[in-house]
């Protein structure tokens, strides 16, 4: 920590002649977590070894690094701009706010010099990764490749079919604070189960049964299908906090990892693979960004099954 002292002392020199005044405690260790962000940067993109090595210095360091940080910005920048000629919010306040009218403001006061580690946004929608740990551009650059690889997934379906997935889902869907990709992924997995074609978007007591039945192990498979299963399968179209969640949580987590059950994701997601593939040329990528939401899925739909 005490060599980043004299880096620190040169940035707040500059800072205190942008600002023509002094620099108070706050701004101080606002400086020196700027200087660490940039160092951090600049570990990230291959100069650890050096670092370690003694073959840069703190300063060196940090400049190395605010010139990543430079870079990522252009870069998520160009990749925004990249996105926007095709960005659909499907009329969600929450994806239109935190994409159009957010995300602008960041690039307009984004400070890369004085204060790198500020993601100045809240990004309220919630993408389907965890930036949690991210602060700053990564989490910014994180979250537009993000939402990049969600808009392909989405444009892959006519706007009408997604709306339509929505307000099944929720018929005030515009004011959901939710992941879109995830509600239509969920409805496209439990189409590929019953063996219906998206085109139909009503579910009927038989659609349910075929769900229910990559749960069921050979001899229940005999058993009447009751109005009690088709409740709990139904319920799957409910919003997850709205659910009562009353199985253990161990069989609850387990459920999804049968064989069967196994099987039935593989040919879900070999379905959404299929469809994207016509559509993006990185499909592969946008699948594997899917994967935890797919899982998240084939868990939550174990959790209705007796």
């Amino acid at each position: 920590m005490e060599e980043l002292v004299p880096v620190v002392g040169k940035l707040a020199e500059k800072y205190a002649a942008y600002e023509h005044t002094s620099i108070s405690y706050e701004e101080a260790r606002q400086l020196m977590e700027a200087v660490k962000y940039c160092i951090h940067e600049a570990e990230a993109s291959g100069n650890q070894t050096a670092a370690a090595s003694g073959n840069m210095t703190a300063q060196q360091l940090y400049e190395a690094g605010l010139l990543q940080v430079e870079e990522k910005a252009k870069k998520a920048l160009a990749l925004y701009n990249e996105i926007m000629p095709s960005f659909v919010h499907y009329g969600n306040r929450c994806l239109h706010d935190t994409v159009i009218s957010g995300l602008p403001e960041f690039f307009k006061w984004y400070d890369m010099k004085f204060c790198p580690q500020d993601t100045i946004l809240t990004l309220d929608y919630p993408v389907l990764k965890n930036l949690s740990g991210q602060t700053g551009i990564d989490k910014i650059y994180e979250f537009i490749l993000c939402i990049r690889a969600e808009q392909k997934f989405l444009n892959t379906f006519p706007e009408a079919y997604v709306q339509g997935v929505l307000m099944k889902y929720d018929s005030r869907y515009e004011e959901l604070a939710e992941n879109l990709c995830w509600i239509v992924l969920r409805d496209i997995a439990c189409h590929v189960m019953a063996k219906k074609p998206l085109t139909e978007h009503t579910f009927t007591k038989e659609d349910y049964r075929r769900i229910q039945s990559v749960w069921e192990q050979p001899k229940a498979r005999e058993e009447k299908f009751t109005e009690e299963d088709y409740r709990r399968i139904q319920s799957v179209w409910e919003q997850p906090k709205a659910r009562e969640e009353k199985e253990e949580s161990g069989k609850t987590q387990n459920a999804w990892k049968q064989p069967k059950v196994q099987a039935a994701k593989e040919q879900v997601r070999k379905a959404i693979a299929s469809l994207v593939q016509g559509y993006a040329e990185d499909a592969e990528e946008i699948v594997l960004y899917l994967e935890q939401a797919l899982e998240d899925i084939f868990v939550r739909l174990g959790a209705v099954q007796k």
